[in-house]
């Protein structure tokens, strides 16, 4: 019923009437917060040609159904960790679930998925520096039951990162 009553709420607001279907307007809203997501209602609005009801509105339906969440990122040189790495972890299949969990945990990780092929696991995590990442791998790593074996590949120079996902225009 509550369920019932937030659907009910969001199509009055006229957007984000089913899951996965944005409008135009919608769509607009999102790209101008993927840009700049401090941008406020009263210019999105202004952008769009439309009120900061309107604005307010829609922003709100997208967030009260988990279509968007704005957030502040700290990049991870501000916590101190210059080093970044993606690791693939092979494991035993029994124990892959509590590896991914137990790895999940880890404040180093960024990104956990577990995956298909070679390795079970791939990894994102950020490191102080060499040796953080050297005990991490074998101190940390080596000794969870079920790893069979991990390979790492240090990122030296990041060329592209960007969170402009194109929303559907279905």
């Amino acid at each position: 019923m509550a369920g019932q009553d937030a659907r009910r709420r969001r199509n009055a607001r006229g957007s984000a009437a089913s899951p996965g279907v944005l409008d135009q307007t919608d769509r607009e809203i999102v790209q101008i917060l993927q840009v700049d997501g401090r941008t406020g209602s009263s210019e999105i609005a202004r952008r769009l040609g439309v009120t900061e009801t309107t604005v307010r509105k829609r922003l709100a339906a997208l967030l009260d159904g988990d279509y968007i969440e704005v957030v502040a990122i700290p990049t991870p040189r501000l916590a101190g960790m210059t080093v970044s790495a993606i690791m693939g972890i092979a494991t035993t299949l029994a124990e892959l679930r509590n590896i991914s969990d137990s790895v999940a945990q880890r404040s180093e990780v960024r990104y956990c998925g577990v995956s298909t092929g070679r390795y079970n696991l791939i990894i994102e995590a950020f490191f102080t520096d060499h040796d953080h990442l050297l005990d991490f791998t074998t101190s940390y790593l080596g000794s969870l039951k079920g790893v069979k074996d991990v390979e790492t590949f240090v990122i030296l120079s990041i060329a592209k990162f960007s969170a402009d996902w194109k929303v559907s225009q279905e």
